[in-house]
């Protein structure tokens, strides 16, 4: 019990030490934010009005999409940090003092959860200007913060692997470009069956595309359907596969 409290207390100090440096530097932050507000403007703003969704309002549609854009950016910076750490020698500096060795990755995975929070609140605010219009009750928004949750942990323990496996930063962050790209192949912007046949098969069998679903119908307050569940079973797979060979990587690596 007692060693198990000290790696909570490891994991603490590690997360504060990661948020110092997250919030001393905001910019990232509204780099994250600037893109995906961007996309949503020229989405809402230029195509919107030749887009067909079946909807009177397309930023209920839009949103589910650009915040999965916006975390998967700002999981980029997570493996950015841990690279840079890894690269200044700080990294072995930690792991020869006597402290839980994993707690330097948790560090680092919970202050992306925490910056990307944010980012997702400044993005929620500008689509409540622009129009975003929920109807999702207390629970369905509980649900929609759980998946989005679940989305970062499982994003940013990959960025753990990639800031571990790395040469160079541009590769510790070039592993976010093809998951910033899946949302833009599936019902995040349009209906699935507007896309030619392979495309649609495609963007109804990638694992965003129950997210954006599961999403957006919590979110607006529609039945979650099945989509929500095998959202989970994407997802959660995905983060347990992610630690599993972060800690491989991370066992290898020191």
């Amino acid at each position: 019990m007692t060693s198990i409290r000290f790696v909570f207390s490891d994991i603490a100090v590690m997360l504060g030490r990661s948020l110092k440096h997250v919030f001393r530097s905001m910019d990232t932050i509204i780099t994250v934010t600037v893109m995906p507000v961007a996309i949503m403007l020229m989405f809402v703003y230029v195509f919107g009005g030749a887009i067909q969704t079946g909807t009177d309002n397309y930023v209920n549609y839009l949103l589910p999409g650009i915040l999965l854009i916006a975390i998967a950016s700002g999981t980029s910076y997570a493996s950015y940090r841990l690279f840079t750490d890894l690269q200044s020698g700080i990294f072995e500096r930690f792991n020869s003092m006597p402290i839980a060795r994993s707690s330097v990755l948790w560090g680092h995975v919970l202050s992306s959860l925490v910056s990307n929070a944010v980012s997702v609140a400044i993005i929620v605010g500008i689509a409540l200007v622009m129009g975003f219009r929920p109807t999702g009750g207390v629970l369905e928004w509980l649900i929609a913060a759980g998946i989005l949750a679940l989305f970062t942990l499982a994003l940013t323990w990959m960025a753990m692997i990639a800031a571990l496996a790395a040469k160079t930063a541009d590769g510790a962050a070039a592993f976010s470009y093809p998951i910033i790209f899946l949302p833009f192949v599936s019902s995040a912007f349009v209906p699935t069956d507007t896309m030619p046949f392979a495309v649609q098969v495609f963007a109804e069998n990638q694992p965003t595309t129950p997210l954006v679903e599961s999403l957006r119908n919590a979110l607006t307050g529609q039945p979650l359907g099945a989509e929500v569940g095998i959202a989970l079973l994407w997802w959660t797979g995905i983060l347990v596969v992610s630690y599993a060979l972060a800690a491989l990587v991370h066992r290898r690596r020191i």
